[in-house]
Protein backbone atom coordinates (compact mmCIF):
# COMPACT_ATOMS: atom_id res chain seq x y z
CA UNK A 1 0.00 0.00 0.00
CA UNK A 2 1.24 3.80 -0.84
CA UNK A 3 -0.39 6.32 0.14
CA UNK A 4 -0.01 9.58 2.29
CA UNK A 5 -0.74 8.83 5.98
CA UNK A 6 0.56 8.95 9.41
CA UNK A 7 -1.37 5.99 11.07
CA UNK A 8 -3.99 3.93 8.96
CA UNK A 9 -6.01 3.86 12.24
CA UNK A 10 -5.86 8.06 12.39
CA UNK A 11 -6.93 8.64 8.79
CA UNK A 12 -9.98 9.99 9.06
CA UNK A 13 -9.92 11.92 11.68
CA UNK A 14 -6.76 13.76 10.72
CA UNK A 15 -8.69 14.16 7.28
CA UNK A 16 -11.47 16.16 8.87
CA UNK A 17 -9.16 18.42 11.39
CA UNK A 18 -7.49 19.39 8.21
CA UNK A 19 -11.10 19.80 6.34
CA UNK A 20 -11.83 22.17 8.99
CA UNK A 21 -8.86 24.19 9.18
CA UNK A 22 -8.85 24.66 5.39
CA UNK A 23 -12.85 25.65 5.30
CA UNK A 24 -14.09 27.18 8.23
CA UNK A 25 -15.60 29.02 6.25
CA UNK A 26 -17.90 25.92 5.87
CA UNK A 27 -17.19 23.50 8.53
CA UNK A 28 -16.31 22.91 11.98
CA UNK A 29 -16.61 19.72 14.27
CA UNK A 30 -19.02 19.05 17.07
CA UNK A 31 -16.74 18.29 19.29
CA UNK A 32 -12.51 17.86 19.64
CA UNK A 33 -11.99 14.53 17.80
CA UNK A 34 -15.89 14.13 16.93
CA UNK A 35 -16.41 12.70 13.72
CA UNK A 36 -19.44 15.19 13.22
CA UNK A 37 -19.16 18.26 10.95
CA UNK A 38 -21.46 20.52 10.85
CA UNK A 39 -21.71 24.68 8.96
CA UNK A 40 -20.07 26.54 10.71
CA UNK A 41 -23.17 28.52 11.49
CA UNK A 42 -25.21 25.70 12.39
CA UNK A 43 -27.69 25.27 13.96
CA UNK A 44 -30.00 27.78 12.25
CA UNK A 45 -33.20 28.99 14.16
CA UNK A 46 -36.43 27.79 12.44
CA UNK A 47 -34.81 26.21 9.98
CA UNK A 48 -35.57 22.81 8.92
CA UNK A 49 -31.96 20.60 9.71
CA UNK A 50 -30.86 18.26 6.89
CA UNK A 51 -28.35 15.46 8.23
CA UNK A 52 -26.41 12.82 6.01
CA UNK A 53 -23.90 10.18 7.55
CA UNK A 54 -22.05 7.53 5.56
CA UNK A 55 -18.42 6.01 5.43
CA UNK A 56 -15.57 7.58 5.10
CA UNK A 57 -13.62 7.62 1.50
CA UNK A 58 -15.99 9.27 -0.53
CA UNK A 59 -15.16 13.01 -0.40
CA UNK A 60 -16.84 15.16 -1.32
CA UNK A 61 -20.25 13.00 -0.07
CA UNK A 62 -20.94 13.17 2.81
CA UNK A 63 -19.28 15.54 4.34
CA UNK A 64 -18.17 17.79 1.54
CA UNK A 65 -21.73 19.08 0.94
CA UNK A 66 -22.06 20.53 4.04
CA UNK A 67 -22.78 24.51 3.44
CA UNK A 68 -25.48 26.76 2.56
CA UNK A 69 -27.74 25.74 0.42
CA UNK A 70 -27.20 22.25 0.98
CA UNK A 71 -26.56 19.77 4.40
CA UNK A 72 -25.89 21.24 8.16
CA UNK A 73 -24.23 18.31 9.95
CA UNK A 74 -23.18 14.98 8.26
CA UNK A 75 -21.55 11.84 10.81
CA UNK A 76 -18.42 10.23 8.87
CA UNK A 77 -17.71 6.53 9.65
CA UNK A 78 -14.44 5.00 9.05
CA UNK A 79 -13.41 4.33 5.51
CA UNK A 80 -16.57 2.57 3.90
CA UNK A 81 -17.76 1.92 6.96
CA UNK A 82 -21.07 3.48 8.31
CA UNK A 83 -21.16 5.94 11.74
CA UNK A 84 -22.77 5.04 14.73
CA UNK A 85 -26.02 5.54 15.79
CA UNK A 86 -24.26 7.86 18.41
CA UNK A 87 -22.50 9.95 16.01
CA UNK A 88 -25.71 9.90 13.52
CA UNK A 89 -27.80 11.79 17.05
CA UNK A 90 -24.81 13.68 17.76
CA UNK A 91 -25.25 15.45 13.74
CA UNK A 92 -28.96 16.03 14.81
CA UNK A 93 -28.45 17.80 17.46
CA UNK A 94 -26.02 19.99 15.78
CA UNK A 95 -29.05 20.44 12.82
CA UNK A 96 -31.10 21.15 14.94
CA UNK A 97 -32.87 24.32 14.50
CA UNK A 98 -36.15 23.46 16.12
CA UNK A 99 -38.59 23.20 12.64
CA UNK A 100 -37.20 18.96 12.56
CA UNK A 101 -34.66 16.58 10.79
CA UNK A 102 -34.57 15.45 7.75
CA UNK A 103 -31.88 12.92 7.30
CA UNK A 104 -30.69 11.99 3.82
CA UNK A 105 -28.74 8.91 2.87
CA UNK A 106 -27.71 5.86 0.96
CA UNK A 107 -29.63 2.64 0.89
CA UNK A 108 -26.74 0.37 3.19
CA UNK A 109 -27.87 -2.03 5.65
CA UNK A 110 -25.00 -0.44 8.12
CA UNK A 111 -26.60 2.97 7.07
CA UNK A 112 -30.25 2.44 6.96
CA UNK A 113 -30.09 0.34 10.41
CA UNK A 114 -28.21 2.99 12.56
CA UNK A 115 -30.28 6.22 11.29
CA UNK A 116 -33.27 4.27 12.14
CA UNK A 117 -32.01 3.55 15.81
CA UNK A 118 -30.38 6.81 15.49
CA UNK A 119 -34.04 8.79 14.56
CA UNK A 120 -35.97 6.86 17.50
CA UNK A 121 -33.73 8.11 19.93
CA UNK A 122 -34.24 11.94 18.90
CA UNK A 123 -37.97 11.63 18.92
CA UNK A 124 -37.22 11.07 22.55
CA UNK A 125 -36.12 14.10 22.32
CA UNK A 126 -38.88 15.68 21.46
CA UNK A 127 -37.48 16.31 18.20
CA UNK A 128 -38.89 15.45 14.77
CA UNK A 129 -37.12 13.35 11.84
CA UNK A 130 -38.21 12.43 8.57
CA UNK A 131 -36.01 10.65 6.10
CA UNK A 132 -35.40 10.22 2.83
CA UNK A 133 -33.19 7.07 1.40
CA UNK A 134 -31.18 7.08 -1.97
CA UNK A 135 -31.47 4.00 -4.03
CA UNK A 136 -30.47 5.20 -8.01
CA UNK A 137 -28.02 2.28 -8.71
CA UNK A 138 -30.02 0.59 -11.74
CA UNK A 139 -27.14 -1.76 -11.68
CA UNK A 140 -27.45 -3.63 -8.22
CA UNK A 141 -31.22 -4.24 -8.54
CA UNK A 142 -33.58 -4.74 -11.56
CA UNK A 143 -36.84 -2.08 -11.69
CA UNK A 144 -39.27 -3.96 -10.00
CA UNK A 145 -36.83 -4.14 -6.87
CA UNK A 146 -35.74 -0.50 -7.05
CA UNK A 147 -35.97 -0.19 -3.23
CA UNK A 148 -33.23 -2.82 -3.22
CA UNK A 149 -30.65 -0.56 -5.28
CA UNK A 150 -28.29 0.98 -3.68
CA UNK A 151 -27.97 4.92 -3.10
CA UNK A 152 -24.82 6.64 -4.90
CA UNK A 153 -23.87 9.98 -6.74
CA UNK A 154 -27.54 10.73 -7.24
CA UNK A 155 -27.63 11.68 -3.09
CA UNK A 156 -25.92 15.14 -4.33
CA UNK A 157 -29.39 16.04 -6.50
CA UNK A 158 -31.61 15.42 -2.80
CA UNK A 159 -28.98 16.74 -0.60
CA UNK A 160 -29.13 20.11 -3.48
CA UNK A 161 -32.75 20.45 -3.85
CA UNK A 162 -33.80 19.52 -0.02
CA UNK A 163 -30.95 22.51 1.02
CA UNK A 164 -32.52 24.98 -1.10
CA UNK A 165 -35.78 23.99 0.35
CA UNK A 166 -34.92 24.17 3.63
CA UNK A 167 -33.18 27.79 3.18
CA UNK A 168 -36.55 28.88 1.64
CA UNK A 169 -37.87 28.58 4.84
CA UNK A 170 -40.51 25.63 3.60
CA UNK A 171 -41.16 23.34 6.49
CA UNK A 172 -40.20 19.35 7.06
CA UNK A 173 -42.89 17.89 5.55
CA UNK A 174 -42.60 20.05 1.97
CA UNK A 175 -38.75 19.86 2.37
CA UNK A 176 -39.01 15.62 2.75
CA UNK A 177 -41.85 15.99 -0.32
CA UNK A 178 -39.05 17.64 -2.74
CA UNK A 179 -36.07 15.66 -1.24
CA UNK A 180 -38.23 12.55 -1.74
CA UNK A 181 -38.64 13.79 -5.37
CA UNK A 182 -35.57 14.63 -6.31
CA UNK A 183 -34.72 10.82 -5.17
CA UNK A 184 -37.20 9.49 -7.34
CA UNK A 185 -35.96 11.47 -10.21
CA UNK A 186 -32.49 10.47 -10.37
CA UNK A 187 -30.64 7.12 -11.93
CA UNK A 188 -27.24 6.30 -11.81
CA UNK A 189 -24.83 3.26 -12.87
CA UNK A 190 -20.65 3.01 -12.53
CA UNK A 191 -18.15 1.43 -14.60
CA UNK A 192 -14.92 0.13 -12.47
CA UNK A 193 -11.15 0.04 -14.50
CA UNK A 194 -9.26 -0.49 -11.15
CA UNK A 195 -9.47 -1.18 -7.58
CA UNK A 196 -9.35 1.16 -4.50
CA UNK A 197 -7.13 0.77 -1.19
CA UNK A 198 -8.61 0.85 2.38
CA UNK A 199 -6.14 2.17 4.14
CA UNK A 200 -6.99 -0.36 7.52
CA UNK A 201 -7.24 -2.93 5.04
CA UNK A 202 -3.78 -2.32 3.38
CA UNK A 203 -4.40 -4.02 0.10
CA UNK A 204 -7.02 -3.49 -2.96
CA UNK A 205 -10.39 -3.82 -2.43
CA UNK A 206 -10.77 -6.49 -5.56
CA UNK A 207 -8.47 -8.10 -7.99
CA UNK A 208 -8.63 -6.46 -11.87
CA UNK A 209 -6.51 -7.53 -14.75
CA UNK A 210 -4.53 -4.30 -16.45
CA UNK A 211 -6.75 -4.84 -19.66
CA UNK A 212 -9.93 -5.31 -18.11
CA UNK A 213 -12.99 -3.50 -16.65
CA UNK A 214 -16.43 -4.02 -14.89
CA UNK A 215 -19.84 -2.72 -15.66
CA UNK A 216 -21.87 -1.70 -13.10
CA UNK A 217 -19.36 -2.19 -9.90
CA UNK A 218 -20.31 -0.37 -6.84
CA UNK A 219 -18.43 1.91 -4.82
CA UNK A 220 -17.24 -0.11 -2.58
CA UNK A 221 -16.28 -3.08 -5.15
CA UNK A 222 -19.58 -4.69 -4.88
CA UNK A 223 -19.97 -6.43 -7.97
CA UNK A 224 -21.26 -5.56 -11.53
CA UNK A 225 -23.30 -6.91 -14.36
CA UNK A 226 -20.31 -7.66 -16.88
CA UNK A 227 -16.23 -7.98 -16.47
CA UNK A 228 -14.45 -8.00 -20.02
CA UNK A 229 -11.83 -6.09 -21.74
CA UNK A 230 -11.40 -2.72 -21.35
CA UNK A 231 -13.74 -0.66 -24.37
CA UNK A 232 -13.39 2.72 -26.14
CA UNK A 233 -15.31 5.59 -24.33
CA UNK A 234 -18.05 5.99 -26.47
CA UNK A 235 -18.90 2.19 -26.15
CA UNK A 236 -18.53 3.18 -22.50
CA UNK A 237 -20.68 5.87 -22.69
CA UNK A 238 -23.12 3.93 -25.08
CA UNK A 239 -23.64 0.93 -22.66
CA UNK A 240 -24.38 2.99 -19.52
CA UNK A 241 -26.52 5.43 -21.50
CA UNK A 242 -28.32 2.33 -22.66
CA UNK A 243 -28.84 0.99 -19.50
CA UNK A 244 -30.35 4.41 -17.84
CA UNK A 245 -32.53 5.25 -20.72
CA UNK A 246 -33.77 1.43 -20.33
CA UNK A 247 -34.86 2.35 -16.80
CA UNK A 248 -35.85 6.30 -17.27
CA UNK A 249 -37.13 7.03 -20.09
CA UNK A 250 -36.62 10.89 -21.63
CA UNK A 251 -38.09 11.83 -24.64
CA UNK A 252 -38.09 15.13 -26.99
CA UNK A 253 -38.77 18.30 -24.96
CA UNK A 254 -37.72 16.63 -21.59
CA UNK A 255 -35.25 18.49 -19.67
CA UNK A 256 -32.61 16.39 -17.29
CA UNK A 257 -29.40 17.38 -15.18
CA UNK A 258 -26.44 14.74 -16.39
CA UNK A 259 -23.56 13.87 -13.58
CA UNK A 260 -20.42 13.02 -15.09
CA UNK A 261 -18.57 11.59 -11.84
CA UNK A 262 -14.78 10.75 -10.97
CA UNK A 263 -15.04 7.82 -9.18
CA UNK A 264 -11.59 9.23 -7.68
CA UNK A 265 -8.46 8.56 -10.40
CA UNK A 266 -10.01 9.07 -13.75
CA UNK A 267 -8.68 12.61 -14.74
CA UNK A 268 -10.97 15.16 -15.83
CA UNK A 269 -9.96 14.78 -19.81
CA UNK A 270 -11.28 11.52 -19.84
CA UNK A 271 -14.76 12.49 -18.14
CA UNK A 272 -15.05 15.32 -20.99
CA UNK A 273 -14.24 12.68 -23.32
CA UNK A 274 -17.79 11.20 -22.07
CA UNK A 275 -19.53 14.04 -22.06
CA UNK A 276 -18.90 14.64 -25.08
CA UNK A 277 -21.22 11.42 -26.01
CA UNK A 278 -23.78 11.99 -23.51
CA UNK A 279 -24.48 15.74 -25.06
CA UNK A 280 -24.72 14.33 -28.22
CA UNK A 281 -26.97 11.83 -28.02
CA UNK A 282 -29.65 13.97 -25.90
CA UNK A 283 -29.12 16.51 -28.18
CA UNK A 284 -30.44 13.62 -30.67
CA UNK A 285 -33.05 12.79 -28.37
CA UNK A 286 -34.20 16.36 -27.99
CA UNK A 287 -33.57 16.26 -24.04
CA UNK A 288 -32.19 19.45 -22.64
CA UNK A 289 -29.21 19.26 -20.31
CA UNK A 290 -29.62 21.85 -17.49
CA UNK A 291 -26.79 22.65 -15.33
CA UNK A 292 -24.40 19.70 -16.29
CA UNK A 293 -22.00 18.60 -13.72
CA UNK A 294 -18.52 17.28 -14.99
CA UNK A 295 -15.82 16.17 -12.01
CA UNK A 296 -15.33 14.60 -8.65
CA UNK A 297 -18.65 14.74 -6.87
CA UNK A 298 -18.82 11.13 -5.24
CA UNK A 299 -15.63 9.04 -5.16
CA UNK A 300 -14.31 5.54 -4.36
CA UNK A 301 -11.00 6.51 -2.82
CA UNK A 302 -8.61 6.25 -5.60
CA UNK A 303 -10.62 4.13 -8.05
CA UNK A 304 -10.70 4.60 -11.70
CA UNK A 305 -13.77 4.40 -13.17
CA UNK A 306 -16.63 6.81 -13.57
CA UNK A 307 -20.50 6.84 -12.96
CA UNK A 308 -23.03 8.73 -14.73
CA UNK A 309 -26.25 9.66 -12.81
CA UNK A 310 -29.25 11.19 -14.80
CA UNK A 311 -31.95 13.46 -12.90
CA UNK A 312 -35.03 13.90 -14.62
CA UNK A 313 -36.26 17.25 -14.24
CA UNK A 314 -39.67 19.76 -13.74
CA UNK A 315 -40.32 23.13 -13.13
CA UNK A 316 -40.05 22.94 -9.20
CA UNK A 317 -36.83 20.56 -9.12
CA UNK A 318 -35.30 22.79 -11.51
CA UNK A 319 -35.97 25.99 -9.59
CA UNK A 320 -34.31 24.23 -6.52
CA UNK A 321 -31.67 22.98 -8.53
CA UNK A 322 -30.29 26.57 -9.66
CA UNK A 323 -31.16 28.01 -6.16
CA UNK A 324 -27.72 29.64 -4.55
CA UNK A 325 -25.49 26.87 -2.79
CA UNK A 326 -22.04 27.15 -1.03
CA UNK A 327 -19.84 24.44 0.25
CA UNK A 328 -15.85 23.77 -0.51
CA UNK A 329 -16.47 21.30 -3.12
CA UNK A 330 -19.60 23.08 -5.49
CA UNK A 331 -20.91 26.60 -5.60
CA UNK A 332 -24.28 27.23 -7.31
Amino acid sequence: MKKILNDVYSYVDEMLVGLCAAHPEYYAQTAEGARVIKRSDAPIKGKVGLVTGGGSGHLPVFTGYVGQGLLDAAAIGDVFASPSADQMVEAMRAADGGAGILCIYGNYGGDVMNFSMARDLIEMEDIRTTAVVLADDVASAKAAEAEKRRGVAGLIYAYKVAGAAADAGENLDEVTRLARKAADSVRSIGAALTSCTVPQAGKPTFQIGETEMEMGMGIHGEPGVWRGPMRTADKIAAEMMDTLLADQRLAAGDRASVLINSLGATPPEELYILYRYVKRRLDDLGVKIVMPLVGRYATSMEMAGVSFTFCKLDEELERYLKAPAECAFWKV
